[in-house]
């Protein structure tokens, strides 16, 4: 079989390796940018493409923190995040509902542990995004979560606007409030 390219023995290797390089430039460090990123849809089930990419970006050496905000029954918090993966840690409220649309309905749930439970999430989120120890913090249903006043629209806004350029930040669910998707760098929609 023949090739295009020069066959080399391992002696020409050797000599090739000794040979002065072209010019080389200096290598520029250029400043990450991180993005802010929507995935929605009308039905809840955007979470399991984006839960797969950030464990593959953990797995390449990316520090992750996937967070959902209304899906408990683990009673896990904060004090018991789960680690996946050696560089992806996820979280849940310290609760033992999964909550839906119609929590108000429901009988027999402690509507503050609840609200306790998520903004304690919401609070560790925060705290992690900022001390800039996280390359990606995805948030799954945190538009619900606003929309059902478990956490405020506008501190969010505002944490979002004050985030570090470095990290991205994934956003899933229904109910993304508007300005924030006119912040975002991508919106991927499910139909």
């Amino acid at each position: 079989m023949s090739s295009s390219f020069p066959q080399l023995g391992n002696e020409d290797l050797l000599h090739s390796r000794e040979k002065p390089s072209p010019k080389r430039f200096p290598l520029r460090l250029v400043t990450t940018q991180g993005q802010l990123q929507i995935h929605q849809s009308k039905y809840r089930g955007s979470f399991s493409s984006v839960f797969s990419d950030a464990i593959w970006t953990a797995g390449l050496g990316s520090s992750v923190l996937i967070a959902s905000f209304l899906k408990g029954g683990v009673s896990q918090g904060p004090k018991k995040i789960t680690k996946l993966c050696e560089k992806a840690l996820w979280l849940r409220p310290d609760m033992n509902e999964c909550i839906t649309s119609e929590i108000n309905f429901l009988e027999n749930v402690d509507k503050k542990k609840v609200t306790k439970s998520i903004r304690e999430v919401w609070a560790f989120c925060k705290e992690k995004l900022f001390s800039e120890k996280i390359d990606r913090l995805v948030l799954d249903e945190i538009g619900i979560a606003i929309s059902m006043g478990f956490i405020d629209h506008s501190e969010f806004i505002t944490t979002l606007e004050n985030r570090p350029s470095a990290c991205d930040v994934i956003l899933t669910g229904p109910s993304i409030p508007s300005e924030v998707q006119e912040m975002a760098d991508q919106i991927t929609v499910l139909r």
